[in-house]
C-alpha cells in the first residue's frame, strides 16, 4: 500500500503512472539530484499493480488538497475540512505527513485577506507588532496599511521595520494567535528572518509621494544614517532609464564629464544609450573616448561615482527641477 511506500519510491510510482509527457514536465521543476534519485528508482521499480497506483494517486491527491487548504487558511483550517471529507484519523495522518516537508510562512493566511480588513484589525496595535506583520505582507498590502497610519506612527513603524532582523517563533506564534485564534501556521524551529531596509524600500516605492516624504523626513530626524540608507536604495543609478529625456538632460548639465564616464563603466547597454541619446553627437563621442581612454577601473570607484550622480538626481527632485516617476502615480500632462 502507498502508506508503506516511502519517499523516492512513492515518487517513482507516481511518475511511472503519470506517463512520459507528464513526468517530463515534472522533471523540469526538480533538482539534478532529485532527477537522478527518481530515475534510479524508476529503473529498479519493476512491475506495479493497479492497487498500488490507485493508492499513490489517492495519497498524492490528498496531500495536494491539504497543501491548498493550508495555504488558504492555515493548518487548523485544512484539518477541519479534511476531517469532514476523510474522517478524523485519515485527516490527521495527511496533515502530519505534509507537515514533515511543508513550511508555511508566518502570517501566510493574512496574505489572502483584504488589505483594508488587515488595517482595521491592526491599526491600533503597537508599532513593533505592526512592523512585524508588515514584514510578512506583500508590498501592495503593506503599502495600504502604511498609508492608513497617522504620520507619527508611520515613522516609528518604518524605523522598526528597517531595523527588524530576527524574531523568535514564540513571539510570532503569539501575534498570530491574537490576530486569528482559529488559524495557526507551521513555523520553523529556527529564527524567522523578515523586515529590514529592503522591505521598507519596497513599501515606500508603492505608497504615494506625500506618505513617502513624510516617512523619510521623520525617519531622518530620528535616525539620519538609516534614512540615508533607505534613500540610497530607493533610486539606484540604473533607474536613470526611467527618467524622461528632459530630466536626464537636466542631470547631465549638473554632472562632470569625468564623473559620468566613470559612472558608466560596466553599465548595461540600455543605461548607456539613455545617456548618449540625451547628449549631442559630439559630446557623446567625447564621452565614449573618455571611457575607453580610462581603461580598467576599480568597482568601488564606479559605484562611488554612480552614487554621487544619484545624489544629484535626488537633489534636483527635491528642488522640483525633475520628477522621478513612481509606479501607480498619475500620468503627467503639459
Amino acid at each position: 500500500m502507498a502508506q508503506k511506500i516511502i519517499g523516492k519510491r512513492k515518487a517513482a510510482v507516481l511518475m511511472a503512472a503519470l506517463g512520459r509527457e507528464s513526468a517530463a514536465d515534472i522533471y523540469r521543476y526538480l533538482t539534478d539530484s532529485e532527477v537522478e534519485t527518481i530515475t534510479m528508482e524508476l529503473a529498479n521499480l519493476g512491475k506495479v499493480d493497479h492497487e498500488m497506483i490507485d493508492e499513490v494517486y489517492r495519497d498524492f491527491h490528498e496531500i495536494g488538497v491539504a497543501q491548498k487548504y493550508i495555504t488558504m487558511g492555515g493548518v487548523e483550517y485544512a484539518r477541519s475540512i479534511l476531517e469532514e471529507a476523510l474522517g478524523e484519523a485519515r485527516a490527521e495522518e495527511v496533515v502530519q505527513r505534509l507537515s514533515t516537508f511543508l513550511q508555511v510562512s508566518p502570517f501566510d493566511f493574512v496574505r489572502h485577506t483584504d488589505p483594508q480588513a488587515i488595517t482595521n484589525f491592526i491599526i491600533n496595535e503597537h508599532p513593533q507588532t505592526i512592523a512585524l506583520v508588515i514584514a510578512y505582507l506583500e508590498p501592495d498590502q503593506a503599502s495600504v496599511l502604511m498609508q492608513a497610519l497617522d504620520p507619527e506612527k508611520q515613522a516609528e513603524v518604518a524605523r522598526r521595520l528597517a531595523l527588524l532582523d530576527r524574531t523568535s517563533p514564540e513571539v510570532i506564534r503569539e501575534i498570530e494567535r491574537v490576530m486569528e485564534k482559529n488559524l495557526s501556521a507551521i513555523l520553523s524551529q529556527e529564527f524567522a528572518s523578515a523586515g529590514g531596509v529592503g522591505a521598507l524600500v519596497d513599501i515606500l516605492n508603492k505608497v504615494d509621494r506625500g506618505t513617502e516624504k513624510a516617512i523619510l523626513e521623520a525617519l531622518g530626524d530620528r535616525d539620519p544614517e538609516l534614512a540615508e540608507q533607505v534613500k540610497n536604495m530607493m533610486f539606484v543609478f540604473e533607474d536613470i532609464v526611467g527618467l524622461d529625456d528632459r530630466s536626464v538632460q537636466q542631470v547631465l548639465r549638473e554632472v562632470d564629464t569625468k564623473e559620468l564616464s566613470l559612472a558608466l563603466k560596466g553599465v548595461s547597454e540600455e543605461v548607456a544609450n539613455k545617456v548618449f541619446r540625451n547628449m549631442s553627437k559630439r559630446a557623446a563621442s567625447m564621452l565614449q573616448e573618455e571611457m575607453e581612454f580610462m581603461g580598467p577601473v576599480r568597482l568601488r570607484d564606479v559605484e562611488a561615482a554612480q552614487q554621487r550622480i544619484v545624489n544629484v538626481i535626488r537633489l534636483l527632485e527635491d528642488q522640483g527641477d525633475i520628477i522621478i516617476a513612481k509606479g501607480g502615480e498619475e500620468e503627467l500632462v503639459v
